[in-house]
C-alpha cells in the first residue's frame, strides 16, 4: 500500500495492456520518479479527465483507490482523453507524512515557482483542457465524506454526486468544514481576487480551475474509517463523476 515501487509496477503493467495510454516521468522528487499516465494521442472533441492523488503522503486510500479504479475501468475508456497523476508525493507516502522531504505542503505550492516538481507538473499540463478534474484526498477530522466544488458551468453536480455517494458512505454533516460553510457535505467556493491575495499558497484545484478545467472537485474521505471503505468510496466517486460527464451533451 505504501510501496511506491510496487505502485509504479502496477501502473506499468496496466499501461502495457492499453496501447492508447502511455506512462512517462514528468520530474523527480527526493529521488523518486514522478509518473504521469496520459492519452498517447489527444482526440479532438473527446471527453477529457484529469485525476490526481497522493499529494499528501498520509492519505493512502486515494492512491490505492485510483489504481484499483484504473485496473477495473480504464480498459473500457479508449475514447477519452486523460491525464492521471497517480502519486504526487511518493516520499511522503512511504513515510506516512503529509509533507514532502522539505517540509512543504505541496497542495499549497501551485502559485510558486520555487518547487521544482510543481513547475514540472504545470509544464506537463500546459495547453491541456479538461471537462472534469478530480483531486482525491483524506481528512483526519472528517465525520464522513465531503467535496469541494468549483465549476464554471451550470448546473452544479455536487448535490447529486453527494446523494449518490451517500448510498455507500455517510456525508460529513458539519455546517462548517475547514472553516468554510458546507451544505450536507458539499462546499462551493467563490474564488475572488481578495481570496487569492489572502491565501499564502494556492491548492492544485485553483490551478485546474483557472487554467484547465470546467469542473473541479476535491474529494475528501474520513481517515478514521476502515481503509477498505475509503478505497471503495474513492472508486465510486470517480465512476459517478465520469458517469455524469458521459451523460451530458458534449
Amino acid at each position: 500500500m505504501r510501496n511506491y515501487r510496487v505502485l509504479l509496477q502496477r501502473w506499468r503493467r496496466l499501461v502495457r495492456k492499453l496501447p492508447f495510454l502511455q506512462l512517462r516521468y514528468f520530474g523527480e522528487a527526493s529521488g523518486y520518479p514522478l509518473m504521469l499516465i496520459e492519452s498517447r494521442h489527444h482526440r479532438e472533441g473527446a471527453r477529457s479527465l484529469y485525476v490526481s492523488a497522493g499529494i499528501h503522503g498520509d492519505e493512502p486510500a486515494p492512491v490505492e483507490g485510483l489504481i484499483q479504479w484504473a485496473e477495473e475501468t480504464l480498459p473500457s475508456l479508449k475514447g477519452w482523453n486523460f491525464q492521471i497523476f497517480p502519486c504526487l508525493n511518493p516520499w511522503g507516502l512511504e513515510r506516512n507524512l503529509r509533507f514532502d522531504e522539505e517540509g512543504r505542503d505541496l497542495n499549497r505550492c501551485y502559485n510558486s515557482r520555487k518547487v521544482p516538481q510543481i513547475v514540472e507538473q504545470i509544464r506537463a499540463m500546459k495547453g491541456r483542457k479538461f471537462d472534469l478534474a478530480l483531486m482525491l484526498h483524506e481528512d483526519y477530522d472528517a465525520r464522513g465524506f465531503y467535496l469541494y466544488e468549483i465549476a464554471s458551468e451550470r448546473p452544479y453536480w455536487g448535490d447529486e454526486l453527494r446523494d449518490e455517494l451517500s448510498e455507500k458512505m455517510a456525508f460529513d454533516p458539519r455546517r462548517v468544514i475547514e472553516g468554510r460553510s458546507a451544505n450536507k457535505g458539499v462546499i462551493r467556493r467563490s474564488i475572488t481576487p481578495k481570496l487569492l491575495t489572502e491565501l499564502k499558497g494556492h491548492p492544485e484545484a485553483f490551478r485546474l480551475h483557472f487554467h484547465h478545467a470546467k469542473r473541479t472537485y476535491t474529494f475528501e474521505t474520513p481517515s478514521e474509517d476502515f481503509l477498505v471503505n475509503r478505497v471503495g468510496i474513492h472508486k465510486v466517486f470517480i465512476r459517478l463523476a465520469m458517469g455524469r460527464l458521459a451523460s451530458v451533451a458534449h
